[in-house]
């Protein structure tokens, strides 16, 4: 009977293949079909399964949009199809469908990066998540970097960790301007993480392993002995088992403290300042304050130095080498910035404080400038949930979707000799006049400028890094007049980086 059996399935399965074929065929003609019936964007595909990616990802100067995207957007326009990362996608330098997809996330399109990017970052980084845990991670990360964290503890320690950098400048020596920018933030953010200390023999190795992990992060993801993305993933464990080990004592700290508090009467203010030394940074919090797994804090941690140090340090990089280049700026934030250290020094204050802070008008104006001409972050990864109909074309459900913020951020249509620096743009932003200041002209704008994204992702450490910026420049050009040192330029590979380390030489104001 077994054999009967086993003989007749070979043959079920020869008289079954017709119909099967015919099945499988109708449904590729039904897809093909169904696909046809789009209205799809102007484009085309490139070659199999690479389609126009290495085109895509071709280095470029930073202050322009590349050949790439600028001869796609002069033939197909602002909104074209194409197939990246190995997915048929669609293009986005249009700033209305741009708004369009980053304010309909969860509903229309969803976070889609690379498989790659969360096999290094971690499953649980924010840059990967969707949905509800994105959101848990996000408010976490937010309450840590709230408004009241920012006047009160982090602005002093952005001021100590500026000057820890700024004071170890030599006269006239010539140094990367880029590692130095990297040294403050990684610095800032290790203390406010996990209460590292600058130029301690633990964050110094921490550093270094770091630097390896950046440098695959931004490879092509090829897990092969030798690559930068094998020895990234070797460092990422590396600083996991540090991390880990910060969390396993951090743990223990609380557990002796919790103990001592219920054998001890304390008093209120000896309570609070426990509590409130728990929670001085975001490890201590998470562990008293969240129901995270230790593998999702380590996720945590580690995408919050790659997000709080990387993107950070290049905007005060690229702030760096536009002013170099722009005296007539520099002229101008020096008498801002002299002026508010007159104040404080008839007050007989010398810590930066608020009011302070608010008083940077023109700061903020070159800031603005800087990350709408320097594009620190060039494009997002997002994926349509549905299909999308806008301005009569079609986003295919599934398909890749990539808003691309620095062209809008360099469209002529919007903004006046978009890829000149010219921070009075920003400062006369509400009155719509032109002006001429030397470095080029002012035209009026509308709301199109996202250096931090927006919608339901909007960055939660953009108003920490616009303070880091604004008070490194205010020590900046109270203290030094610097120059290239070497010729150098931001280019985005897509990620922005300096080639030479943007070295320059720098001379204290005596």
């Amino acid at each position: 009977m077994f054999k009967t059996e086993h003989t007749l399935v070979p043959l079920l399965l020869l008289l079954l293949l017709p119909s099967l074929l015919s099945l499988l065929l109708f449904v590729t003609l039904l897809k093909r079909r169904s696909r046809h019936n789009f209205n799809l964007p102007p484009g085309k595909s490139g070659w199999p399964f690479l389609g126009e990616t290495i085109g895509y990802l071709k280095p470029y100067s930073a202050k322009t949009l590349g050949d790439f995207m600028q001869q796609h957007i002069s033939k197909y326009g602002k909104i074209y199809r194409s197939n990246l990362f190995g997915e048929p996608a669609i293009v986005s330098a249009d700033a209305g469908l741009n708004r369009f997809i980053l304010q309909n996330e969860g509903r229309l399109f969803e976070c889609s990066y690379p498989r790659s990017i969360g096999g290094i970052l971690g499953k649980w980084s924010m840059l990967v998540l969707v949905g509800d845990m994105h959101r848990d991670m996000r408010s976490i990360s937010l309450n840590f970097l709230s408004h009241a964290r920012l006047r009160t503890i982090l602005l002093k320690d952005v001021e100590r960790h500026t000057l820890f950098v700024l004071d170890s400048w030599q006269q006239h020596s010539v140094f990367s301007a880029q590692d130095e920018a990297k040294k403050f933030t990684f610095n800032l953010m290790a203390k406010h993480i996990m209460s590292m200390d600058p130029g301690a023999e633990e964050t110094e190795k921490l550093k270094k392993e770091y630097v390896t992990f950046m440098k695959g992060v931004v490879s092509a993801p090829l897990n092969l002995p030798g690559t930068a993305y094998r020895k990234a993933l070797q460092s990422r464990g590396t600083i996991l088992k540090f991390i880990e080990k910060k969390m396993e004592a951090r743990k223990s700290e609380i557990k002796e403290e919790v103990k001592r508090d219920n054998e001890a009467e304390i008093s209120n203010n000896d309570h609070y300042e426990r509590k409130r030394r728990a929670d001085d940074d975001l490890l201590g919090w998470v562990l008293k304050h969240s129901n995270l797994s230790p593998e999702q804090i380590l996720d945590l941690i580690l995408s919050l130095l790659f997000a709080g140090h990387e993107t950070s340090s290049v905007s005060i990089a690229l702030a760096i080498y536009f002013l170099q280049a722009c005296p007539k700026a520099v002229q101008e934030l020096r008498e801002e910035h002299l002026k508010i250290a007159r104040v404080k020094k008839e007050l007989g204050e010398s810590e930066l404080n608020w009011d302070d802070y608010k008083k940077m008008g023109f700061t903020q104006s070159v800031i603005n400038e800087t990350l709408r001409l320097g594009n620190v972050v060039r494009f997002l990864h997002r994926k349509a949930l549905k299909n999308v109909r806008y301005k009569g074309y079609d986003i295919p459900s599934g398909w890749k979707v990539l808003p691309v913020i620095s062209a809008v951020h360099l469209d002529s249509s919007r903004y006046d000799e978009p890829n000149l620096f010219n921070p009075w743009r920003w400062h006369q932003q509400n009155s719509g006049t032109s002006s001429s200041s030397g470095c080029g002209s002012f035209s009026t704008w509308g709301n199109n400028f996202m250096p931090f994204g927006g919608g339901p992702r909007l960055c939660a450490g953009s108003e920490l890094a616009k303070l880091e910026m604004a008070v490194f420049i205010h020590h900046l050009v109270l203290n030094f007049n610097w120059e290239l040192a070497e010729d150098d330029q931001p280019f985005a590979f897509p990620f922005v980086d300096f080639p030479n380390g943007l070295p320059i030489r720098v001379s204290r104001i005596l």
